[in-house]
């Protein structure tokens, strides 16, 4: 059974194994291994800090295969996007040219490039091992984290974003990418995407300041503009029953949309609830629902559960995932939006 916990500085050898498993394209995990040590050791002072405001420091969450002590899976809040090195993002911005003389109107997109210093929270670096997936395990790694918001609501910015991953081909390429970005870096996508990671200094020193017609890109190119990738379309469409939008803004390396929802409309938060735990009863059946605790060193499973006036009755396992006891506080939260109504 899985458990979805905080990460812990001992988890560095296994997550940078399962990091390597990644493909080219989930930019925040295109990292060193000195990079990951030390997003391990602020994501464990970020779990243990006191103060609730948002400073840019990363939530790291890993999914642990209890039954072997493997980490088959993570995902991370990074509370707060800009600040000393700025985030960067195309917006879509359409308008329209008409001539009298000609009697011709034209709908015109351009891609301006924004630079944000004080941005919102972003979720990002959601990642699965290839045989852990299916049977709820990626709506646990991913709902864990709106779960965690939900306790510590001013941790984390108004706004949240998901940068989702935008469409390649068949060798990792990006034809966005090939079309916009390499005219002016001249470097391969992947590289384009590791460095990113490292420093941003290089997209404001070459990237066009003037704003970027689409009309000018290959029909191809702009067929692809704020798509995603085939593999991305279940993350996203869980995202987009949370409440989560697609908004005007693009990823400036693979050209994949940016999505957004107000934290406090994000259904998983409105729908988690603390309850007591009360009692064990093994022989309970039913739909899972995400089950966390309350404390430091957050922890969350998947358990059919049984709610009452008085509190929550879960199966006996529970108590060892969340290493909880009897009349601790927990949070419980539906899997899906329409199992509240």
């Amino acid at each position: 059974m899985e458990v979805v916990r905080a990460v812990q500085t001992e988890d560095l050898s296994q997550l940078w194994e399962l990091i390597g498993q990644s493909s080219v394209g989930l930019t925040t995990l295109q990292i060193t291994r000195e990079q990951l040590l030390d997003r391990v050791e602020r994501s464990v002072f970020a779990f243990h800090r006191q103060t609730e405001k948002p400073s840019g420091e990363p939530y790291l969450f890993v999914m642990e295969d209890v039954s072997r002590g493997k980490l088959v899976g993570m995902s991370c809040i990074f509370s707060k996007v800009g600040g000393f090195e700025p985030s960067y993002h195309y917006r879509l911005v359409s308008s329209k040219q008409h001539c009298d003389l000609l009697q011709v109107t034209h709908d015109i997109t351009a891609l301006h490039l924004e630079k944000i210093h004080d941005g919102p929270t972003e979720i990002g670096s959601l990642f699965l091992s290839e045989s852990y997936r299916g049977k709820g395990r990626g709506r646990l790694i991913s709902l864990a984290r709106f779960q965690f918001m939900a306790q510590h609501p001013q941790r984390f910015h108004k706004d949240i974003i998901a940068e989702m991953r935008g469409v390649l081909d068949k060798n990792g390429q990006s034809p966005f990418w090939e079309s916009v970005g390499r005219q002016f870096f001249q470097i391969d996508f992947p590289q384009a995407d590791s460095l990113s990671t490292i420093d941003k200094r290089f997209i404001e020193d070459l990237m066009p300041k003037y704003p970027i017609y689409t009309c000018l890109l290959p029909d191809t190119v702009r067929s692809i503009i704020g798509k995603v990738h085939e593999q991305t379309k279940p993350a996203l469409k869980m995202l987009q029953e949370e409440g989560f939008l697609i908004t005007d803004m693009i990823d400036i390396f693979d050209g994949g949309p940016v999505v957004h929802c107000r934290r406090d409309e994000i259904d998983a938060i409105k729908r988690t609830k603390k309850l007591i735990l009360i009692d064990v009863d093994d022989s309970i059946t039913g739909e899972g629902f995400l089950i966390g605790t309350t404390k430091k060193d957050f922890r969350c499973c998947l358990s059919a559960v049984r709610l009452s006036e008085n509190g929550l009755v879960v199966p006996s396992i529970v108590l060892a995932l969340l290493q909880v006891r009897i009349g601790d506080t927990l949070l419980v939260t539906a899997q899906h939006p329409q199992s509240t109504e």
